[in-house]
C-alpha cells in the first residue's frame, strides 16, 4: 500500500469524501433556509418601525404581530411548494399563542381575559368564514387556508383578521383573473391562498 506523509492513500481519499459530505449537507442546509431568509428581514423591519414611532410600543401586540409574520411567511412557502399548509403549521400557531397568554394571565388577569376574548374572536371570525366559503364553493378553498386563517385569528384579532382575509382574497382574485386573461391557468386551475392571506396579514400589521 502506497503510503503519503504518513497516511494511506485510501485513507486521504476516505477523509477528503467526509469533507465533501459535510460542505455538500451545509450547502444544502443553506439552500433550504434561503427561502426563508425574507422572514428575518420583514420580522426586523416590523420591530424597527415600531420603535421609530413616538410613545409606548405594545410588547405584546409587537409579539403577536411577529409571530403571525414568521408563520404567515412558512406558510406561503410551503404552499408555494407542496401545494398545502400542513398540520404542523397550525398546530404551532395555536401553541405559540397558548404559551404566551397562560402566563399572561397570572400578570394581568383583566387585560388577558380581554385579549383572549378577542383572539377567540378572530379566530371564530377567520375560520367561520373561510369555513362557510369552503362549503359554499364545494371545497374549493382548500382546508388548511381555513385552518391556518382560524389560527392567524388568534393573534390577529376581529379587525385584523377582516382586513386580512379581504386583503388577501382580493388580490387573489385579482392575481387568479389576470393569470387566466394571460392562459397562464385554466378555469378549474387554482393557485396557492397562503402568499396573498399573507400579504393582507403584512397589510393588517405594518399599516395598524
Amino acid at each position: 500500500m502506497l503510503v503519503f506523509k504518513g497516511k494511506s492513500i485510501s485513507n486521504s481519499v476516505s477523509e477528503a469524501m467526509l469533507v465533501q459530505q459535510k460542505d455538500n449537507m451545509f450547502r444544502s442546509a443553506a439552500l433550504r433556509m434561503l427561502p426563508y431568509s425574507g422572514m428575518l428581514v420583514l420580522v426586523a423591519a416590523l420591530a424597527m418601525l415600531r420603535a421609530s414611532r413616538i410613545g409606548r410600543i405594545d410588547a405584546l401586540s409587537l409579539l403577536f404581530d411577529e409571530l403571525v409574520i414568521a408563520f404567515g411567511y412558512i406558510a406561503s412557502v410551503t404552499d408555494i411548494k407542496m401545494k398545502k399548509i400542513p398540520n404542523r403549521v397550525v398546530l404551532a400557531m395555536l401553541a405559540s399563542w397558548a404559551l404566551i397568554m397562560a402566563p399572561y394571565v397570572f400578570v394581568d388577569a383583566g387585560m388577558a381575559i380581554a385579549l383572549i376574548v378577542e383572539s377567540l374572536l378572530g379566530l371564530a371570525l377567520g375560520g367561520g368564514l373561510f369555513l362557510l366559503a369552503y362549503f359554499i364553493s364545494r371545497k374549493g378553498l382548500g382546508g388548511g387556508d381555513v385552518k391556518f386563517m382560524a389560527a392567524a385569528g388568534l393573534f390577529l384579532g376581529t379587525g385584523g383578521a377582516i382586513t386580512t382575509m379581504l386583503s388577501g382574497t382580493i388580490l387573489a382574485a385579482l392575481t387568479g383573473g389576470a393569470m387566466m386573461l394571460l392562459k397562464k391557468i385554466g378555469k378549474k386551475d387554482t393557485i396557492p391562498l397562503a402568499p396573498f392571506l399573507f400579504a393582507g396579514m403584512l397589510i393588517t400589521v405594518f399599516f395598524k
